[in-house]
């Protein structure tokens, strides 16, 4: 049976307290499935940067790659910069794991043995699942996002159980056409991939995971956050075909390797 190419994609933007963290769930039992991890950095104004290239020179086994991002591009623009590289790459799969250990990639260790990614085009990480496990999230917080999973549910006209968590993996084939190029650069990214995977009827799954808020900080303005996702919602709900095709920006999304783990940490 042929080995799927399986990348991992790790955005980071000020994470030089949690990126150590992230990279050390990258185990052996991990890597069995993982042939390559690239770390996008949006401009990071701590250490970053440097924290990664120490630990990684220090963990040779890891074939990890550090890409600048050209300019501020922000997390959707991360994402883009990733599934690009994905794409020109060869992968077949990307796992897309946040840089401020909120998540767990060892979460993922069942459907990677089973193979079961295979029968949904995206598993993303469910964090108000049955089996999930929630570490320090308020239950205002808990509620709020319940409260999101509901709207949007509604709107699409398929169960939405979470908005977007942290840890998500994609089939690079429903990334073939790049629709993914006209979505927002901000937070509401994986909001508007939800939308755009239901309108073009893409089978996505659901899956527990655990998440916990410890020393992590949100970029997030909650109030307006909340304001522009029902306006998303509602908008996509009124006229589906028009929202679609209301996103068609063609701006460039692309990233220098810095430092090649793969290649003696040469840059």
């Amino acid at each position: 049976m042929k080995k799927d190419k399986i990348m991992v994609f790790i955005p980071v933007y000020n994470c030089e307290k949690q990126i150590t963290r992230v990279l050390s769930q990258i185990n052996d039992d991990v890597l069995t499935y993982v042939d390559e991890i690239i770390v996008v950095n949006n401009l990071s104004t701590d250490n970053t940067v440097k924290v990664t290239q120490d630990y990684l020179l220090k963990h040779r086994e890891l074939p990890c790659k550090i890409i600048n991002n050209n300019a501020n591009f922000n997390l959707g623009g991360s994402h883009k910069v990733a599934f690009n590289y994905a794409l020109e790459n060869g992968f077949d799969y990307v796992i897309v794991l946040h840089g401020d250990d909120q998540a767990d990639i060892r979460d993922y260790l069942p459907i990677l043995k089973k193979r079961s990614y295979k029968r949904a085009d995206c598993v993303l990480g469910g964090r108000f699942e049955s089996r999930s496990r929630l570490i320090g999230y308020s239950k205002k917080r808990i509620l709020g996002n319940h409260v999101f999973n509901l709207i949007y549910s509604l709107a699409a006209g398929k169960s939405i159980r979470d908005m977007g968590s942290g840890l998500n993996m994609y089939s690079t084939n429903m990334l073939k056409s790049k629709f993914y190029i006209g979505l927002s650069d901000s937070l509401y990214f994986n909001a508007e991939m939800l939308l755009f995977s239901a309108y073009y009827n893409v089978d996505f799954k659901f899956y527990p995971i655990t998440w916990r808020e410890e020393d992590q900080v949100s970029n997030a303005k909650l109030f307006n956050l909340s304001y522009n996702l029902f306006v998303m919602a509602l908008r996509y709900r009124l006229n589906k075909k028009k929202y679609i095709d209301s996103y068609c920006k063609k701006d460039i999304y692309e990233g220098k390797i810095i430092f090649d783990n793969t290649a003696g940490g040469e840059q």
